[in-house]
């Protein structure tokens, strides 16, 4: 058996102590995995689809009431995509940023 000295923990406090740390370093390297990758690929496609599909009946609704040489419902479906296509890339940055950030922790 291992000698203790009177500063230093018990030798059981250690091995349990060390055991932890190892659970937790190998629990915040399978957080991401190919479920929440799926979750941020369909967050990344709704946020695409609904400021299109908002823009697009803005436009119906402006083609009706206020008529024009141009096409409301194609600028506004157009603006819609940008909007949500930058709205994707914010989302995408944020999560490869946080997981950049994670494996810098972990090394």
């Amino acid at each position: 058996m291992e000698k203790e000295s009177e500063n230093s923990p018990p030798l059981l406090s250690r091995e349990i102590g060390e055991k932890e740390k190892r659970k937790l370093k190998a629990r915040a390297r399978s957080t991401k995995s190919v479920w929440s990758g799926f979750g941020l690929f369909g967050m990344v496609g709704w946020s695409v689809v609904v400021p299109a599909l908002a823009g697009t009946a803005l436009g119906m609704w402006l083609d009706k009431k206020h008529p024009q040489s141009f096409s409301w419902t194609l600028t506004c479906l157009i603006t819609g995509l940008i909007i949500g296509c930058l709205i994707a890339w914010r989302w995408v940055a944020k999560e490869n940023k946080e997981i950049h950030q994670n494996q810098e922790n972990n090394e």
